[in-house]
């Protein structure tokens, strides 16, 4: 029974073009105050160790305990840097000898804020723009857990230092300001930033400039300035320039005459430097070398199947679901492996794929690996819940024959209703259908989930 069920919902929808998906960001979780508190001071150590260095004021020790923390102090410390932008910088932790704070020493533990405060000051005796800048971007990235009100001031620190910093001309302040102002988003005060710093070889501000011009952001669309600037990009080895060049070439796109071998140069070196924030060449040059493209980008299956491995590597969404298809139905050269299959799409529905999310359920309703009704219901409520047409049809389904569930016919009217409003036929059907919502014997066989695939 469960392979019909697999068998024939599927046959429902079409089949799932390949396409390159953008990025996302996510929001950090405040802590309680003592442990951001001794997370702040360990990573402000080594601001610490470098002011001390440039100084005459002795170094000064920061303990990891406190017995009173400050309401307002900020937050979770700045994520790991982790791809091109500067904005994810964090400040490496230097590890400092406390064995000279022992009782009767009258050492005293300070507060956040008056850290902070001394932080501040002696960074400006320092007069040295990459370690003011780095307490800018720490004391920027570390409030943005607070309420908007406590973050006011810090907020208004950092960019104040930035600002300083960006007028003499300090590519990496200017850089990081502009983030602020895109965030807002005020392209207007970005925009010239971006330019600023890209002219100082700033490889991130290069890119986000010639972005910038392409869609008009802050300034006229010119195509021609935004190639420019995809160039420089491209020159200082940035992955995401090389992919827009790449395209650029290949389809003739921002004013350039369609050029394919320069363009599939671009998206080799582009794959090179691949990061988990541009793997879009790895999956591009997979679906060139597919199908082939005239006499330079030659069909070559098997080394298709590796790029999308790459990309499904550094959790590419679209390639890790093309695998998973690949394994399913034995395409490209691949053997039929459930368990690899299931792998795959389970890395494209962790990164939001509903598609891969369907996929899951169906692989739960076959004789493949163990039937799990639980597991395909959950599944193909994920996908329902992103809007795919097919699993909302497959939820009415369930909820009307009671897969995974108890049988619920005014809810599985409700699901029917969401899928036929984006066009699902079968769901249509079975809305017109004058025979009340029956029991799962009874279910035609043309609404099985083999066949919404």
């Amino acid at each position: 029974m469960f392979s019909d069920i697999k068998s024939k919902l599927k046959r429902n929808g079409s089949n799932t073009s390949q396409k390159s998906c953008g990025l996302g960001t996510s929001n950090s979780t405040p802590v309680l105050c003592n442990q951001r508190e001794n997370s702040i001071r360990k990573r402000t150590s080594s601001v610490l160790s470098k002011l001390a260095s440039r100084t005459s004021i002795q170094s000064m020790d920061v303990g990891t305990t406190s017995s009173t923390s400050s309401s307002s102090s900020p937050g979770t410390p700045p994520p790991q840097r982790y791809g091109r932008f500067a904005s994810n910088a964090s400040l490496p932790i230097s590890i400092h000898n406390h064995d000279h704070l022992k009782p009767g020493n009258n050492a005293e533990l300070l507060s956040y804020d008056k850290t902070l405060t001394m932080y501040l000051d002696n960074a400006k005796r320092t007069n040295e723009p990459s370690i003011q800048c780095e307490l800018a971007t720490y004391i920027y990235e570390s409030s943005k857990s607070l309420p908007e009100k406590e973050k006011k001031p810090y907020v208004c620190e950092a960019t104040k230092i930035l600002k300083t910093l960006a007028l003499r001309g300090h590519a990496e302040s200017q850089y990081y300001l502009a983030n602020i102002y895109a965030s807002k988003p005020d392209f207007g005060n970005a925009f010239p930033l971006f330019v600023q710093a890209a002219k100082h070889q700033h490889v991130d501000a290069a890119y986000r400039a010639a972005k910038c011009y392409e869609d008009g952001l802050g300034c006229l669309k010119n195509k021609s300035k935004a190639v420019q600037y995809y160039k420089l990009a491209a020159t200082l080895n940035h992955p995401g320039a090389m992919y827009r060049l790449g395209l650029a070439d290949i389809h003739g796109s921002l004013g350039l005459q369609r050029n394919i071998r320069d363009g599939n140069k671009w998206l080799k070196r582009s794959a090179v430097a691949a990061t988990p924030e541009y793997p879009h060449a790895l999956h591009e040059l997979g679906l060139l070398h597919e199908r082939g493209l005239s006499d330079i980008i030659f069909k070559d299956v098997s080394y298709s199947v590796q790029l999308y491995a790459q990309a499904a590597d550094l959790g590419y969404a679209p390639s890790a679901y093309r695998l998973g298809e690949c394994f399913e139905y034995s395409y490209l050269g691949c053997k039929k492996d459930a368990f690899t299959s299931i792998y795959y799409y389970t890395i494209a529905a962790r990164q939001g794929s509903a598609e891969a999310c369907f996929a899951l359920s169906a692989w739960y309703l076959g004789d493949d690996i163990q039937p799990n009704e639980e597991k395909a219901l959950y599944w193909a409520k994920v996908a329902a819940q992103k809007g795919l047409a097919k699993a909302q049809f497959a939820m009415g389904y369930f909820a009307e024959v009671g897969i995974g569930r108890p049988q619920d016919h005014d809810e599985a009217k409700g699901w029917y209703q969401k899928a036929a409003s984006q066009g699902d036929l079968q769901a249509q059907k079975r809305l017109c259908s004058s025979s009340s919502l029956t029991h799962r014997v009874s279910i035609p066989s043309t609404i099985a989930v083999g066949e919404a695939r």
